[in-house]
């Protein structure tokens, strides 16, 4: 394993590690990959290890918590369904909120999950922001097709995907970030990662 800091199933330990590639910033970090049925609204979610939350931040653990199924409405969607690019984009999705709970106290930290459950707007900015951070590091194309892969999938329903499509980057703001970048290195502002 090239990151012997990264625990993952070994049915996603592949995209976990081609996820990780994009972020050398985070191969010393502790992250966990780790099946789990709790995850309620999402699929996935990002967030620090319990025992680490009083670390420092430059000392954390992280753990991604995935869904093997998710049930919107009533249709059940599976992990084995998501091809390897799309499934390597949610996870380099959620190393995006990694990379952010990273530059965050842990007051911050406290005050963020507060606001998470509590503000739209925060929810809009912070979703935003994680597929921001996927796409500076050079993810783009995956960000992309896992998004085209959500609102394209005739399993998934339209209320869902427009919750997708309120809280997250749309493909063509994906695609107007990746030509910025890829050209420029120009960072896009806060309005533009969550316009009112």
């Amino acid at each position: 394993m090239q990151y012997p800091n990264i625990t993952a199933p070994d049915s996603i330990l592949k995209e976990a590690e081609k996820a990780m590639s994009f972020y050398p910033a985070l191969k010393d970090t502790e992250i966990e990959f780790k099946f789990n049925d709790m995850v309620r609204k999402n699929f996935m979610q990002a967030q620090p290890t319990y025992k680490s939350i009083f670390r420092s931040k430059e000392n954390r653990g992280y753990i991604i918590l995935i869904s093997k199924e998710f049930k919107v409405e009533n249709e059940i969607f599976t992990i084995n369904e998501i091809p390897s690019d799309v499934l390597t984009g949610w996870l380099g999705h959620e190393l995006g909120h990694v990379m952010d709970y990273r530059s965050r106290s842990t007051v911050d930290m406290i005050f963020f999950g507060l606001k998470y459950l509590y503000s739209h707007a925060h929810i809009q900015e912070v979703e935003r922001a994680a597929d921001d951070y996927a796409v500076r590091h050079g993810m783009g194309e995956y960000i992309l097709k896992t998004k085209e892969f959500i609102l394209n999938h005739t399993s998934l329903s339209e209320k869902y995907k427009k919750h997708m499509r309120k809280f997250y980057l749309s493909p063509e703001e994906i695609l107007e970030l990746i030509n910025r970048y890829g050209e420029t290195g120009e960072k896009p502002s806060q309005d533009e990662l969550a316009p009112n």
